[in-house]
């Protein structure tokens, strides 16, 4: 008779409890409780996933372009779709960073000016975390109105960038004004009437200042719009996550605020970017 060992039987309870990806969390799990004997018992563990619990939240983590991106609860998880939106962006800082110094080259006049990142709406600080960690010589900046995403992004970004708290903008330093090379945002966009239909993981677990979008779904990003084209520096860009629904309002209210717009999307990570440049 085989006897079914550890493994098995979290698969078959994960399973069970609906968890489409059963194996690599029961995977994920098993090595938590090895590697953390005085954390939560590989029982406990599965009972919160059964129960309905993120995984992040459980294993305290998320994955993110090959980083461990700190997660505490009721913070936004980062998606992986958001992946096209730091590829993207990071692209852009790598370039930005290269013309700045090409030109401190050509002008002789000292050292390159550091190149001014900012994530808005950043949750765990995910995209800014891949940003610092790629281009150390960049300022990296970040921003959320949730204390608890705030703490947690801080940690994410550690000695590498600063977070503040606050209204979008509005805690921001004012030295940061006409000087943001690239602002990065995935504010949320979800319409206020389908968040019932999102899984309950989302709607029931994260902050609804993360997932809310207003009525149209483009509330929020109207508003970091509007005020982007106030903090960006000349031919500064402006990445903004969206659905591909709903990219057409957002594109729209991108060029009322007076930003040259392109729509960029990836199957691979079924995602869409508006891109926005000042100038």
């Amino acid at each position: 008779m085989q006897v079914m060992d550890a493994n098995d039987g979290v698969v078959q309870r994960l399973r069970a409890a609906g968890c489409v990806f059963a194996e690599q969390e029961a995977a994920l799990l098993l090595a938590a409780a090895a590697e953390d004997p005085q954390a939560a018992t590989l029982e406990e563990m599965v009972a919160e996933r059964v129960s309905g619990t993120p995984l992040e939240y459980i294993l305290g983590w998320a994955e993110f372009l090959n980083l461990r991106i700190t997660v505490s609860p009721g913070v936004f998880v980062p998606r992986q779709r958001t992946r096209y939106l730091a590829e993207l962006a990071l692209h852009r800082v790598k370039a930005q960073a290269r013309n700045v110094s090409e030109a401190a080259q050509l002008s002789q006049s000292g050292p390159a000016r550091d190149v001014v990142v900012l994530e808005m709406c950043c949750g765990t600080g995910a995209v800014a975390t891949v940003l610092a960690a790629a281009v150390p010589s960049a300022r990296v900046y970040a921003a959320d109105i949730d204390p608890a995403a705030v703490e947690c992004a801080q940690r994410n970004l550690g000695a590498r960038g600063q977070v503040y708290c606050g209204d979008l903008f509005a805690p921001l330093p004012q030295e940061l004004r006409g000087r943001v090379d690239v602002l990065v945002a995935n504010a949320p966009y979800v319409p206020t009437e389908q968040i019932a239909l999102m899984p309950p993981e989302a709607r029931l677990y994260e902050a609804r200042t993360a997932l809310d979008g207003g009525p149209d779904g483009v509330t929020v990003q109207e508003r970091v719009a509007f005020q982007a084209v106030q903090w960006l520096a000349p031919q500064g860009r402006l990445l903004m996550e969206t659905s591909r629904d709903q990219a057409p309002l957002t594109a729209e209210l991108m060029e009322r605020a007076g930003l040259r717009v392109k729509v960029k999307s990836s199957k691979k990570f079924y995602a869409t970017v508006l891109t926005g440049t000042l100038g």
